[in-house]
C-alpha cells in the first residue's frame, strides 16, 4: 500500500512522501511550500485515498496464493485500521483477487478486536501479521498466546524498520512466511 499511496501524493497532489524513512510522522512535504504536513492531514489524506484509490493498490508478490495455502487448514480474518465505513471497500477489493475473508476494520491497536475474534471462532493456533510495531505489542498485551509475524513487504520501506520485540519472527516475503504460518499451525499455541 505505501508505494501505491506515494504515487498517489505524488501524482495528485504534489506531495512527497519519504517513506523509505520507515516513518509517517513528518514524511510527508509538500513540495511547492516545502512545509511537512502534520499527523491530521497525514490521517486525512490516508482515509482518502484508501475510500478513492484502493484500486491503485495491486497484490504483493506471493501473497495471494500464500493466503489461498494457508486458508485451506485456516480461517483467515482481515483485521485493518481502515475506518469502519471502508469494510465493504475493502471486501470488494479482496474478492477481486478470489479473496473472501472477513474482515473487521478497527481504530488504534489491534490486541483487542483480535481477542474478540479469536473467542468468536475458537481457533486451536492464532498467527497474527502486521507491520507496524503498536500492533504487536498489543497483541502481545490482549492475546499472548497467538504467534506474531513482522512483515514489510515493501522492499524499499523494510530494510529501515525494525523488528519489534513482541514479534516472534520478522519475514518480509510471502513464500517464506507460508512456510512459518503453516508451521506455527502444527506446532501449537506460542508459550
Amino acid at each position: 500500500m505505501v508505494a501505491h499511496f506515494q504515487e498517489w501524493l505524488d501524482e495528485a497532489l504534489d506531495i512527497h512522501f519519504a517513506f523509505e524513512t520507515g516513518q509517517f510522522a513528518d514524511a510527508l512535504t509538500h513540495r511547492p511550500s516545502g512545509e511537512t504536513l502534520p499527523d491530521a492531514r497525514v490521517w486525512e489524506l490516508l482515509t482518502r485515498f484508501f475510500r478513492e484509490e484502493m484500486d491503485r493498490q495491486t497484490a504483493t508478490p506471493g501473497a495471494i496464493e500464500a493466503l489461498r495455502e494457508i486458508g485451506e487448514v485456516a480461517d483467515i480474518v482481515v483485521l485493518t485500521n481502515l475506518g469502519y465505513d471502508a469494510q465493504p471497500l475493502r471486501v470488494a477489493q479482496l474478492a477481486t483477487h478470489g479473496l473472501h475473508y472477513e474482515v473487521v476494520c478497527n481504530q488504534g491497536g489491534k490486541g483487542v478486536p483480535a481477542r474478540a475474534i479469536i473467542e468468536r471462532h475458537q481457533p486451536t493456533v492464532t498467527v497474527f501479521v502486521d507491520d507496524l510495531h503498536m500492533h504487536h505489542a498489543s497483541v502481545a498485551k490482549h492475546a499472548p498466546e497467538v504467534w506474531r509475524l513482522h512483515m514489510i513487504a515493501e522492499p524499499r520501506l523494510a530494510p529501515n524498520v525494525a523488528k519489534p520485540e513482541e514479534a516472534h519472527a520478522r519475514i518480509d516475503d510471502w513464500a517464506t512466511a507460508k512456510q512459518w504460518i503453516l508451521q506455527k499451525f502444527e506446532e501449537g499455541p506460542a508459550a
